[in-house]
């Protein structure tokens, strides 16, 4: 095989998604095909055949481009290539590529545009392909916000086809057989003989042609992978323990590094000690990093315990000091001039307010750390012309950006290896572990940097989720929920997360009240207003974002409101329900748990609770017993509409995952803040829920929506008022706080 022959294939055109509603602005250099990034690294003999298909003489190489940390996205990316180039994956590779902004995230733009994701309307479409302007122009390669299935979903189809049908074309100018007489199958084309001439073998002969860009993706009903069970390319290697995640990697000559930053976050340091530290052993150097020193030894333990005898005098944090001074901040931030956006406003609040029976509530949710398993790492490499960054990240065109603003190397000189991740929630949207590697790597150059940081000092500097207050009013009258008025009060959390990334974030931010907001039900009187507060804490996304404690936040109160009606919840939430798809999910979960009514007897009750976020409306039925010694949680019920299921094995595991993940930070979970630092430190003080707790958990999928949506997310938000609204039924006491532990025990 030749090498390859660039001219060919030097674009790709990503596809007919977005500007469905037609967008003037920059519409043309919008529907340029975007450039293939592989080309500027391919050995000779490798053909890149788009920025998705990489074929060499030992096989094909699939570039999934959006991370995976564990939730399997590796494996739906390569599916939905697979599916139209006719390969299997067992006979793949896949490979995240390099940072390019080829690989800018299309599905952004749902979250980005300021509508519900049930408004299909015209201006509602534009607004979004305006967005995905802008993030094709800024080429915002990111993974998050459940967007890797609804970015991936006809964009890896499309390269897969063209790819398939470019291979088939080098297939007919060999042979002068015509392209309409071949098939392909199992990595090769067939000819009507029943000769196979496999892709590596046409490779290079497809690098010298056009690639045949109109090309038909197959309907469901011909797909061999999509919509089926399929096995995890990753599950052997998790399964055998020879995954190599970015904690595993090792660089020859490396030396390893840990660090000590301002407990007070924001804080600086005055000045540093080193003299004990230095004596200890394996200790190479103590250097002064951003927010605090790092330690260089020969092993990362000897780096750690060298960090403990560094004497350090710190600056206080920029924000209070003690947590209830947090709140406090909380609680005066329902004025208007803290307003930021109001998008829900039906009927007539104050007329509501004064019929019926009238009920008030405040609800808080604290602060919570991403906590993942595989701490946070990075190897960096810096030498007088190029740096090479091996690290788990969401963000890796942030990350190439800033670590060349730190070492003064070219952007296009730094390369990114994008590593198999222990777990992110959002942790690895943030890039503070590589900038502490590249200063660092900066004062060693030509020496490879691995930085780990310990699990207290990853849980001490991580940024948290927000920390979120709501206060309600609401009204039921003749058995009806009629009047419902939230405010919800909180930091924001894009200011604070794109902030450092250098982005201003003009307008209201709508995580303030994702979650909330957008909820497909059809009330007389129906507000929601969401208040910037001040800014506390460093916060970031975590899992469902603004949802996570929006949807406790919203649903819980609508369980009071419809309890103090004399409603059922289940026929409630189903009569005020408008939407379609969303209905359903609440008539399948009803289905599935035998729903009768809460009370399930003495000392047992279920609740429910339903929540859309990221588009994907999300219902969870929970049944708890209060035994003599605390709360046990029996059985979870939840039903999901993601309009298509790629992996139905998949799907389920990412429903469980997010339910397990919701219930446990909810019975469990705070981070708190004293003295100007984070009170917890490690899993025995941040404890999710443990194996003997977790109930069984059954799902069921459905595929009634009208678009395709990620599922990582949505399955948090209903899992805490679920369990909130169980707990009630079993024993009369309501929960308007998280962590639940504050108020009941769990068995």
């Amino acid at each position: 095989m030749g090498r390859i022959k660039t001219i060919a294939r030097r674009s790709f055109l990503v596809g007919s998604a977005a500007i469905a509603g037609g967008v003037a602005f920059g519409y043309f250099a919008y529907k340029r095909p975007v450039e293939n990034p592989l080309l500027e690294t391919l050995e000779p003999g490798e053909v890149a055949l788009n920025p998705y298909v990489k074929i060499d003489a030992s096989g094909i190489t699939l570039i999934t481009p959006r991370a995976d940390s564990g939730q399997g996205v590796y494996s739906v990316q390569a599916a939905l290539i697979a599916e139209e180039l006719d390969v299997t994956l067992d006979q793949v590779r896949v490979d995240p590529g390099p940072p390019s902004p080829a690989y800018y995230n299309t599905a952004l733009s749902e979250e980005g545009a300021p509508f519900r994701s049930t408004d299909d309307r015209f201006v509602a479409e534009s607004a979004r392909g305006f967005v995905d302007v802008v993030m094709k122009f800024t080429g915002m390669q990111i993974t998050g916000g459940s967007t890797t299935v609804p970015d991936a979903y006809e964009k890896l189809r499309l390269a897969g086809a063209v790819a398939r049908e470019t291979l088939k074309l080098a297939a007919s100018q060999q042979t002068g057989v015509s392209v309409d007489q071949m098939k392909t199958e199992n990595g090769a084309v067939i000819l009507p003989d029943g000769t196979e001439i496999s892709y590596v073998d046409l490779a290079g002969i497809a690098a010298d042609l056009e690639p045949v860009d109109n090309v038909r993706l197959r309907p469901p009903s011909e797909w061999r992978i999509i919509g089926k069970p399929m096995q995890r390319i990753d599950i052997v290697a998790k399964s055998t323990g020879t995954q190599i995640f970015g904690i595993d990697v090792n660089v020859p000559d490396m030396v390893h590094a840990t660090v000590r930053l301002n407990p007070h976050q924001t804080g600086k340091m005055n000045r540093f000690d080193a003299s004990k530290a230095l004596k200890q052993r394996g200790v190479q150097a103590v250097v002064p990093v951003t927010g605090g020193v790092a330690i260089v030894a020969s092993n990362t333990w000897y780096a750690i315990r060298a960090a403990q005898h560094i004497e350090i005098d710190w600056e206080p944090a920029a924000f209070p000091s003690e947590q209830e001074d947090h709140w406090a901040a909380l609680s005066g931030a329902f004025t208007d001039e803290f307003r930021d956006s109001r998008k829900r406003d039906d009927g007539d609040i104050e007329a509501g307010l004064t019929t019926g029976q009238v009920l008030e509530a405040e609800y808080r949710a604290p602060y919570l750390a991403h906590a993942p398993l595989e701490p946070v790492n990075a190897i960096v490499k810096v030498t007088d012309d190029r740096v090479d960054v091996w690290t788990g990240t969401q963000i890796p065109r942030f990350v190439q950006a800033n670590v060349a603003e730190i070492t003064g190397i070219p952007a296009d000189k730094v390369h990114v290896h994008v590593q198999m991740m222990g777990g992110s929630f959002g942790h690895r949207l943030e890039d503070d572990v590589v900038r502490k590697a590249a200063e660092i790597a900066v004062q060693m150059k030509g020496t490879p940097v691995k930085l780990t940081y310990s699990r207290e000092e990853d849980i001490a500097q991580d940024y948290a989720r927000q920390i979120a207050m709501a206060r309600m009013r609401g009204a039921v009258r003749d058995g009806r929920v009629e009047t419902y008025d939230l405010s919800i009060a909180m930091p924001s959390i894009i200011a604070s997360q794109m902030g450092r990334q250098g982005f201003p974030v003009p307008g209201p931010d709508l995580q303030i009240v994702a979650g909330a907001w957008e909820q497909p039900f059809a009330l007389p009187n129906y507000r929601v207003t969401g208040y910037r507060a001040p800014p506390l804490a460093p916060i970031s996304s975590w899992r469902s974002v603004g949802a996570s404690t929006n949807g406790f936040f919203h649903d819980g109160f609508l369980d009071e409101l419809i309890h103090a009606a004399g409603a059922d919840p289940m026929a409630e939430r189903i009569r005020l329900c408008w939407h379609e798809s969303s209905r359903k999910v609440l008539e399948a979960v009803r289905d599935m748990s035998g729903w009768d009514g809460a009370d399930l007897g003495a000392n047992r009750g279920r609740g429910v609770a339903f929540c859309m976020s990221f588009g994907v409306p999300v219902a969870e039925v929970i049944e708890v017993t209060n035994t003599d010694a605390s709360i046990r949680i029996d059985k979870v019920y939840v039903a999901a509409d993601v309009g298509r299921i790629v992996d139905p094995v998949n799907f389920e595991n990412q429903v469980q995952g997010g339910v397990i993940w919701g219930l446990g930070h909810a019975m469990n979970c705070e981070i708190t803040f004293s003295e100007g630092a984070v009170e917890q430190s490690n899993y025995y003080d941040f404890e999710g829920m443990r194996i003997d707790q977790c109930p069984v958990i059954e799902v069921k999928g459905l595929e009634n929506a009208s678009k395709i949506r990620g599922i990582g997310e949505p399955p948090v938000p209903p899992a805490a008022p679920a369990l909130a609204n169980a707990i009630f039924a079993a024993t009369g006491v309501r929960i308007r706080e998280m962590p639940f532990n504050k108020f009941v025990d769990f068995v």
